[in-house]
């Protein structure tokens, strides 16, 4: 399976349909967490995802007709709705997460799913538009990215400051990205930090791409507009009026900031699989990187910014993905590994190495190199701190 996600312009009648359909999905979500918060309190268990649908439809919405439009929305995704909130459930009485918590939707994290249930069910492609169950034809905004020949299973179609995007899920056949890592000679390590991006242990160096301009302008202009929205929230608490509901033009000053971060954060991400591109397309037979603890680097007020714009998240799960399509090999090493205070050449270690230090200098060989190009090298040829 392969998701492809891309944006499509809907027209006005589907927007709204979109919308709708979205709005009575995070209902259902919000309605089973509350009914089943009710059960956990008195029972301490809760209520499938099977039996809250037949409850829904044959008490609730019965005894409720003011509620009658939950009907008006595609079953299959107001269903896929409630699965998601007993999945979150299950997370929670394994310890795998907290008590679920409601939807909101100014979060925008709500999707409407479609899906394939029978053989008479075609979800067709062509090059310009897909066509999504309830909604029929809608165009792509590019031309040519989901494959027209490959049957596509089920899909998502989501809302992000004002675009519209479907990710549609599909059947491939097995091997279809090659097995690039088994004709690979080597190996590469690549080490992650703030100054620049990464630095693999063959000598690239990928650049910190939010120290670049076009990122500075937009991050720029980005607290110009969170400026003129906080603003605009100081008046209203100043003429003592309600903050729950928005007014017209802090709705709009609210739409510009969200599509400044979209456009931030879709360059980021962009950058990111560019470079997993480039390091998948050397063919090594593993990759190496560290197990970062992202949240303990959040702590250090300095650095929490740079850290938290870097992606190191996104990363690693674009990593794992590519490298498993590929046949490639990745390799995690443990986060208590001193791959920057190791000696790359004679293994003598360094411990008052300091964050200031960009360059290594040992005492025992005298080797003088650059700290995150050592830290990669060791991370290459590391083999007794795998964690997988």
């Amino acid at each position: 399976m392969r998701a492809y996600k891309t944006q499509i312009k809907p027209s006005a009648k589907q927007r709204t349909k979109i919308r709708q359909t979205i709005g009575v999905c995070r209902y259902a979500y919000n309605l089973y967490i509350s009914h089943n918060k009710e059960i956990y309190e008195t029972d301490k268990s809760f209520m499938s995802a099977v039996d809250f649908s037949i409850w829904l439809n044959n008490e609730y919405i019965p005894n409720n007709p003011d509620k009658v439009w939950i009907k008006d929305a595609s079953s299959k995704a107001v269903k896929q709705s409630v699965r998601n909130a007993e999945t979150a459930f299950k997370r929670f009485f394994k310890g795998q997460s907290g008590f679920p918590n409601f939807k909101k939707k100014r979060d925008q994290d709500v999707k409407m799913y479609f899906v394939k249930n029978d053989a008479k069910t075609v979800i067709a492609c062509k090059r310009h538009k897909i066509k999504i169950p309830t909604l029929d034809y809608v165009r792509l905004k590019e031309y040519g990215y989901v494959p027209t020949d490959k049957t596509i299973i089920s899909g998502t179609v989501s809302e992000k400051a004002g675009k519209f995007y479907v990710s549609a899920l599909i059947a491939e056949d097995p091997g279809a990205g090659g097995k690039a890592g088994a004709n690979g000679t080597g190996g590469i390590g690549v080490d992650l930090g703030v100054k620049e991006f990464a630095v693999a242990s063959d000598g690239q160096v990928f650049k910190n791409i939010n120290k670049t301009k076009n990122i500075k302008k937009l991050g720029k202009k980005l607290r110009r507009e969170q400026r003129g929205l906080s603003r605009k929230y100081e008046v209203k608490k100043k003429r003592k009026e309600g903050l729950a509901k928005r007014s017209a033009n802090i709705e709009k000053n609210v739409l510009r900031v969200q599509k400044i971060q979209d456009a931030l954060s879709r360059k980021r991400q962009g950058y990111a699989r560019y470079v997993v591109s480039v390091l998948v397309k050397t063919k090594p037979k593993y990759i190496t990187i560290e197990d970062l603890n992202v949240s303990g680097m959040m702590k250090n007020k300095h650095l929490s910014k740079a850290i938290s714009e870097q992606s190191f998240y996104y990363f690693r799960k674009w990593l794992e993905s590519q490298c498993k399509r590929h046949g490639i090999e990745l390799r995690i090493v443990d986060r208590f590994y001193p791959s920057s205070k190791k000696c790359c050449s004679c293994g003598e270690k360094k411990p008052e190495l300091k964050l200031k230090d960009r360059i290594f200098k040992c005492s025992n060989c005298g080797l003088e190199i650059d700290r995150d190009l050592n830290a990669a090298i060791n991370l290459e040829s590391c083999s007794d701190y795998l964690i997988s």
